[in-house]
């Protein structure tokens, strides 16, 4: 058995090719379970902050979450869209019971929004803590407006998928204004909140497979202003979702 005393026992360079080791099963793991990991971790707090969301610093929870749930988790952050079709409301609604399915491996990342606020609303009911439900939502919505997160995960997505992720990583925290500069008003009805925000998520994830599209075509990678528009429908569509669920879930 691998104890903590013999792990203490092992010499330099053998702790160093464990930890490597296990770092490198880790990274394999994440790319065999979950495909692309959407946004890097700073992308997802800063666009919780835009939002205005209290415990933005939960927002990257989701992603963390894929290590150990694996694809129960994974296949709740994209959607590959195999026929590019537009997407509707009534697609976003349906993709609802599919919520933490590992067997539906083309995704149902429209459907997890829905069906995380439903578990979300479901625990306050019953009196539980009930805010990690939220912190998935917002992750969610964050993985909503990247590009090749709503079209297929082909070879050009693979290989650009990375580099899309991290277009603005490295600065976005310091430069919150720049996603406030692109938000905008978006209402939902409480008496109608789940129609309102399925029409809202088909709005935005049309919008982030269409430029999910162009990139294909031109065989590139976003520009900072591209990647700021997008995380801007991404901060709008989760200030509205904490502004006017009937729960008020600020």
């Amino acid at each position: 058995m691998f104890t903590r005393d013999a792990y203490r026992g092992m010499p330099g360079h053998m702790r160093r090719f464990s930890i490597g080791a296990i770092t490198g099963f880790l990274l394999l793991f994440l790319l065999y379970t979950g495909t692309a990991a959407a946004w890097h971790t700073r992308t997802h707090l800063a666009v919780a902050k835009a939002a205005g969301y209290r415990q933005w610093y939960n927002a990257a929870a989701a992603d963390i979450a894929k290590i150990k749930a694996g694809s129960i988790e994974s296949y709740n952050h994209f959607f590959n869209n195999p026929g590019n079709v537009t997407v509707t409301p009534e697609m976003v609604l349906s993709q609802a019971g599919r919520y933490n399915m590992p067997a539906d491996t083309e995704g149902h990342l429209y459907g997890a929004i829905i069906a995380s606020l439903r578990e979300y609303s479901a625990a306050r009911e019953k009196g539980r803590y009930a805010e990690y439900h939220l912190a998935f939502t917002a992750h969610y919505i964050t993985d909503l407006s990247q590009p090749l997160h709503n079209i297929p995960y082909d070879e050009f997505n693979r290989k650009n998928h990375p580099a899309n992720d991290g277009v603005v990583d490295g600065e976005v925290l310091e430069n919150i204004g720049r996603i406030k500069r692109h938000m905008y008003p978006v209402k939902l009805g409480p008496a109608h909140f789940e129609k309102d925000l399925a029409a809202e998520i088909a709005r935005v994830a049309d919008i982030s497979r269409r430029l999910g599209l162009k990139l294909k075509k031109e065989g590139g990678i976003m520009t900072e202003q591209e990647a700021y528009i997008q995380l801007g429908h991404s901060a709008s569509l989760l200030r509205a979702v904490l502004q006017y669920h009937p729960r008020r879930v600020k």
